[in-house]
């Protein structure tokens, strides 16, 4: 077999020429191979950064409790407690869940929240919001607060509010000024402006409002509890199993993002099998470069083909021969590309550094090694047609021509 790899390697260095051309066609391909892994991987990460990044990965929520009902012995309803229109239902033992929760691996972030709604007041100004309760000192856990801070600071406390910028300014508010914040039960509160944020969400901006948890406390009158838990994680694509392990070990319903992103889900799905197609039409070019080339060699070489089996090289010898040449070519190809691939990327900035305008490119997503070996393995493969023609090779006719 040594002698059947020099054979090859001798064949390869013969046509200096023809082989470079080659083994750059193979480079190209696998250089398409890798930007286009590096480009598809990218922008989904890109995409989920923007719409998952700054939202919970895990959500528990309290469940409202269903309406009482008063029913005769013959099964006849006599009365049913009407819903109230304002959130009742609370996670009471929250305290407790909070250390478990941040036991689990893979949880970088836990947040208890109180949220409702209320109405935001500067004199005869009055706009409808979202309120939210968070502890001090996790404002930016979930939500970065602290990286869409336009004025002041995101740090929460007594008597103090954050608000988007565009619901400050609709309501002609600067910093240090005081707005009364009343809760949808009635309760209201002086607060003092603390910070305003931008996050480029327009309906967040314009209309949610961030407070103390004990400000929440007394706005939604919930003396203990919260109303929902928020968590993140290192790795948002493990929601679905990370949540499963919350329910096991807290009794609690917890719900991943997935639940409520089934749209985006499928249109990542579309954009991964564009991915595959891209990339399979890349490894067919490579395939049908190697056979049209190993092809021509053959018949080129049909008389040296014909002495070798004359001297008594069976028709295994010859097809190891073809395809270690096609094996060769593969894996410089495609070790060129790779190279290639690597160094064309290496400008990019990294996935925690997307700009918005420029090519979302992950070069950890380059797919280097599994680009080569499919690489080595189309090649070889395309090495085994003209292969199995030189071995039918009749010694007397080739010697002949």
């Amino acid at each position: 077999m040594l002698y059947a790899l020099k054979i090859a390697t001798r064949y390869l260095t013969a046509s200096k020429a023809q082989t470079g051309l080659l083994v750059l066609g193979v480079a190209v391909g696998v250089f398409i191979f890798i930007f286009m892994s590096a480009l598809i991987g990218g922008l989904a990460e890109f995409i989920l950064s923007r719409t998952v990044g700054d939202i919970s990965h895990v959500t528990i929520t309290a469940e409202t409790p269903d309406p009482l009902i008063l029913i005769t012995p013959q099964g006849h309803i006599l009365a049913v407690t009407e819903r109230g229109r304002t959130r009742t239902a609370t996670l009471a033992e929250a305290a407790t869940f909070l250390p478990l929760i941040e036991t689990v691996p893979g949880v970088v972030a836990v947040s208890p929240q109180i949220t409702g709604a209320g109405f935001l007041a500067r004199g005869a100004q009055v706009a409808q919001v979202s309120v939210t309760g968070v502890e001090p000192g996790r404002e930016s856990a979930i939500l970065n607060l602290d990286g869409y801070m336009v004025e002041g600071s995101a740090r929460l406390g007594s008597g103090l509010v954050v608000l988007g910028q565009s619901l400050a300014d609709d309501l002609s508010l600067r910093l240090g000024q005081t707005l009364r914040l009343q809760s949808s039960g009635g309760v209201s509160a002086v607060l003092t402006l603390s910070g305003t944020f931008d996050t480029g969400n327009g309906r967040m901006d314009d209309s949610s409002v961030f407070v103390a948890l004990t400000t929440a406390r007394t706005l939604f009158a919930l003396p203990q509890g919260v109303t929902r838990i928020e968590i993140k994680l290192a790795d948002l694509n493990t929601a679905d199993t990370t949540a499963l392990r919350i329910r096991a070990l807290t009794g609690l319903d917890a719900v991943p993002w997935t639940d409520g992103a089934a749209q985006l889900m499928e249109a990542l799905n579309a954009q991964a099998q564009t991915g595959y197609f891209l990339k399979t039409f890349a490894l067919i070019t490579i395939v049908i470069g190697v056979a049209s080339a190993l092809l021509l060699s053959t018949y080129r070489r049909r008389p040296e083909i014909g002495i070798m089996r004359a001297m008594g090289a069976g028709r295994g010898f010859v097809i190891f021969v073809f395809v270690t040449q096609g094996a060769l070519i593969g894996l410089m190809g495609g070790v060129m590309g790779a190279a290639l691939g690597y160094l064309a990327l290496l400008p990019f900035p990294s996935r925690d550094a997307f700009e918005v305008g420029t090519l979302p490119m992950d070069i950890t997503q380059g797919s280097y090694g599994l680009a080569i070996t499919l690489t080595v393995i189309g090649a070889i493969l395309a090495s085994i047609l003209p292969a199995r023609s030189a071995a039918r090779v009749d010694p007397v006719t080739a010697i002949g021509q």
